[in-house]
């Protein structure tokens, strides 16, 4: 870790007594999460990046899948319970979520929103997801990461 810096993702776990490690890379814009997997030297189907979307009804759910996958919108309407489902548009990710892009994480939004894990990581020892800023991931187990998040594991993304 930089300097031993700690984002407020990293407190929120520590203050829930939950296990991780944090990792950090060369923040860029313009690279993927399958690029930023690669820079952690992990398989791309252990990061995961978090989506923020609306349903029908006006409420937002929040999906964390594969850096190398796509949410697929009719599996997240499914099992949100909603008619459809949209992605945010970007500029509503930080006054909703208290995030910016390439940095949001499941943990520490500014209100609870019902999340939905792809089920694959129930799969996995442990799992990268954003820690709350560019260039800083955090690796969890699966288990914490439900537990940290309220999520809960769902078929979420393309075949």
């Amino acid at each position: 870790m930089k300097n031993g810096e700690k984002t407020n993702v990293m407190r929120l776990l520590d203050g829930k007594k939950i296990a991780y490690v944090g990792h950090t890379y060369e923040p860029d814009a313009s690279r993927t999460g399958v690029e930023i997997a690669g820079m952690l030297g992990e398989d791309p189907e252990k990061v995961f990046k978090t989506l923020v979307t609306q349903g029908k009804s006006g409420r937002y759910y929040v999906f964390v899948i594969p850096v190398g996958k796509e949410l697929d919108l009719k599996k997240a309407a499914s099992v949100s319970g909603e008619k459809s489902i949209a992605m945010i548009p970007q500029k509503e990710l930080l006054p909703l979520t208290g995030y910016i892009h390439g940095g949001c994480s499941p943990i520490g939004m500014k209100k609870p929103f019902p999340t939905y894990i792809q089920e694959s990581a129930e799969q996995q020892e442990k799992m990268f997801v954003s820690a709350g800023k560019v260039g800083f991931q955090i690796e969890i187990a699966p288990a914490d990461l439900v537990r940290a998040a309220g999520g809960r594991y769902a078929d979420i993304v393309q075949d």
